[in-house]
């Protein structure tokens, strides 16, 4: 297993300095940082301009091969992403936004993993039943709903529900609740509150799709012979698909959750800004919207390093389910 996971994390590393280059080369080339400055009262002189780009490495008269090296030895030497637009070091404001994004995003995809994967083999094992006709419905339904919609339904029903209550049942605005005062477990209470709708949010979009993946797999499972097998050999239905079926149908599953993990960042962009998280997908944005090269390339960096580290914990998961896969 270890030679095994070696060679994976090398490999992802690697994928990791290309997307690295790769962003700050993108975000260079399409971003302005001179922009910021432009139509200001009184002017901005030229030297000021270029003063304050050259202070943030982003001085266009500068070659973008030297730009980029510049940028690559502070980061591997240091651990430094250089200043943003605002004159604050990039890595800190990463640091402070980081945790609020994987409040999300851990707890939104283990939820969606588990609803999409229990959803599926039970579509598979009831198959054309009403389980898996109305199962296959909401899947399809979720599917074709944007996240943004999405969201904006949760909200409306929240709403109601707070209406009917007479009071807030469902907070969904924010990360928690200015000012409330109390113990421990009246602010851990509150953040948990916050965070129901947006994990919701994620983790219906991500098991509408796994859902439908998980029943293709399991189908080709329960006709495989091993399952035939077990149950010639007396195993009753249940033992027999928990035992020998559901093992061999999670390997592959377990890579496509991996190399879904983009998409599931691209809708917690769309849900943070929803439901105003002030996470990385709102950081994203508004480095695009402020042409800040520093704070677009980090943003490409960190969700570069959580999609590979999705893919490293898959490569695992894949391994220990399928020992063929840690074969030289």
């Amino acid at each position: 297993m270890l030679p095994f996971l070696a060679r994976r994390f090398g490999a992802h590393a690697l994928l990791a300095a290309v997307a690295a280059v790769a962003g700050y080369v993108l975000a260079s080339l399409t971003l302005n940082p001179a922009a910021r400055f432009a139509g200001r009262t009184p002017p901005v002189p030229d030297e000021v301009v270029a003063q304050q780009l050259g202070a943030l490495g982003q001085d266009p008269s500068v070659p973008l091969a030297a730009r980029t090296w510049g940028w690559l030895v502070g980061l591997v030497t240091r651990g430094e992403l250089g200043l943003s637009s605002r004159g604050v070091p990039v890595a800190d404001e990463i640091a402070a936004r980081a945790g609020v994004s994987l409040r999300l995003l851990v707890v939104g995809t283990a939820l969606g993993v588990l609803l999409g994967t229990a959803v599926g083999v039970w579509g598979a094992v009831r198959q054309y039943r009403w389980p898996d006709r109305v199962t296959g419905v909401a899947s399809y339904l979720l599917l074709a709903t944007p996240a943004f919609v999405l969201a904006v339904v949760l909200m409306t029903v929240a709403t109601w529900l707070n209406g009917a209550a007479g009071r807030t049942v469902v907070p969904f605005t924010g990360e928690y609740t200015p000012g409330l005062e109390g113990g421990f477990w009246t602010v851990a209470g509150d953040r948990a509150a916050h965070l129901l709708l947006p994990t919701l949010c994620l983790a219906l979009a991500g098991a509408a799709s796994l859902s439908r993946y998980q029943r293709s797999a399991m189908l080709d499972v329960l006709s495989a012979e091993h399952v035939r097998t077990a149950r010639a050999l007396g195993y009753p239905r249940r033992a027999a698909v928990l035992r020998h079926g559901m093992r061999v149908a999670l390997a592959p599953m377990s890579a496509f959750v991996a190399y879904s993990f983009g998409l599931v960042l691209a809708g917690a962009t769309v849900t943070e800004l929803a439901f105003s998280w002030h996470g990385m997908g709102e950081y994203l944005v508004s480095s695009i919207a402020q042409n800040d090269v520093n704070a677009a390339a980090a943003t490409v960096l960190y969700n570069a390093v959580l999609v590979l580290a999705a893919g490293t914990l898959a490569d695992l998961l894949h391994g220990a389910l399928d020992p063929r896969v840690r074969e030289p």
